[in-house]
């Protein structure tokens, strides 16, 4: 142990054999493990290298579904809504009299022939009026005979001058008056009597009811109606079109029909068109009629009706998922070898879900169905043929123009 002069203690000299490590000990460590680290860091680094592909991920080929575009024709069609209604139809209901509804003998479905008694009134104050009229008549009637006898017998004292011509007019004028009063008696008994039968409704055709508004008990007034018949031996389509369709619904035009109702399809001719357009709407008028002698189809209620337009004209099919379309055009990827090209079509018309271009797209060019909302012009891609839908026939959608 080292001392001082003055007898302390001197501290340990640092580097001596056995002694504390010296002080550049500390930073060599530090500066050890940064090196690990960073040479740790820089192995990593180069197996991430390694492992991660220089390749550009659009040089991959795509996969993509195609199929072939097909030649066919194709015709514009419009597609309209129609209301089928009956060939005749009559609202029954007094038109005379008024009073309460004592019987009503059919209900929606009966079938009735002409003539058959549908409902009855209770119309015993018009029969008795009319009865009372019968009977003025009758009063009056005797009067008029009487006095024109006396009239004869005064015109025969008239010569012998037992008479004179001033009474002898008289009785004639009061013949004459009772004669008015009958005829306006009868008159008037021929009202009631009409008002009397008006309380005995009937069928006026054959036909089927179809609504039966009032029941026994029920007061009615002329107009209202009690029950309803149609006739639908016969049905008539009826519809409207705008008048920019004049031209394509001209008497005797084949359409094709379908029955909303049950959905079943008819085929028939426009019968007949008006020759005015309608002054609010700006739309023509067109009817169909369809014979229906088992009554198979429903009257009020609606059905399309699809009419052809123009003549066939040569097209190219291809699905509507295809293309996009905007307006008249259409984009579409076509394969060329192993690359899609983007190509502009002009559209002609889509029915279902293909769509119809011009011939500029030729017939067996395979086009991009699956994939196309990833592909850029010029991708390499590898296809895989699908086979294509065949369209339906007929079609019911509009086709476009």
């Amino acid at each position: 142990m080292n001392t001082s002069e003055h007898g302390e203690i001197a501290a340990p000299t640092r580097g001596t054999a056995g002694g504390p490590n010296p002080r550049w000990a500390i930073p060599a460590v530090i500066c050890a493990l940064v090196l690990g680290v960073v040479g740790c860091g820089a192995v990593l680094l180069r197996r991430a290298e390694a492992g991660t592909s220089s390749v550009a991920l659009n040089a991959d080929p795509k996969s993509v579904a195609v199929v072939q575009a097909s030649s066919t024709t194709f015709r514009a069609t419009r597609r309209y809504v129609g209301t089928l209604e009956p060939w005749l139809s009559a609202r029954i209901g007094p038109q005379l009299a008024s009073g309460f509804v004592d019987t009503v003998l059919v209900r929606p479905g009966a079938i009735v022939k002409k003539g058959d008694v549908l409902a009855t009134l209770d119309c015993r104050n018009a029969s008795a009026g009319n009865q009372a009229i019968a009977h003025q008549a009758r009063a009056l009637e005797a009067r008029q005979k009487a006095a024109a006898r006396e009239a004869v017998r005064l015109g025969e004292l008239l010569d012998g001058g037992y008479a004179s011509p001033n009474e002898v007019e008289q009785k004639q004028a009061q013949s004459a008056a009772n004669e008015a009063q009958i005829q306006a008696m009868l008159a008037q008994a021929s009202g009631r009597a009409l008002e009397v039968s008006d309380c005995v409704l009937r069928a006026p055709f054959d036909g089927e009811i179809a609504v039966r508004t009032a029941d026994p008990g029920t007061f009615v007034r002329p107009g209202t109606a009690i029950v309803q018949i149609v006739d639908r031996s016969v049905v008539r389509l009826t519809g409207d079109v705008p008048e920019i369709d004049l031209d394509a619904i001209p008497p005797r035009t084949p359409v094709r029909i379908r029955l909303l109702s049950s959905g079943k399809e008819l085929t028939g001719e426009i019968s007949r068109r008006a020759p005015s357009a309608d002054p609010g709407t700006r739309t023509i008028h067109f009817e169909v009629d369809l014979p229906n002698p088992s009554r198979e189809i429903a009257v009020g209620t609606t059905a399309e009706v699809i009419v052809d337009v123009g003549e066939p004209i040569p097209a190219t099919e291809i699905p509507l998922l295809a293309a996009k379309v905007r307006g008249k055009s259409a984009t579409v990827f076509v394969i060329d070898g192993s690359t899609a090209k983007k190509t502009s079509v002009s559209v002609i018309g889509e029915r279902g879900g293909s769509l119809f271009v011009k011939t500029d797209l030729a017939a067996g060019t395979q086009v991009v169905t699956q994939g196309r909302s990833l592909l850029e012009n010029n991708d390499r891609v590898v296809a895989k043929l699908e086979v294509a839908k065949e369209s339906a026939k007929p079609a019911p959608p509009e086709a476009k123009q």
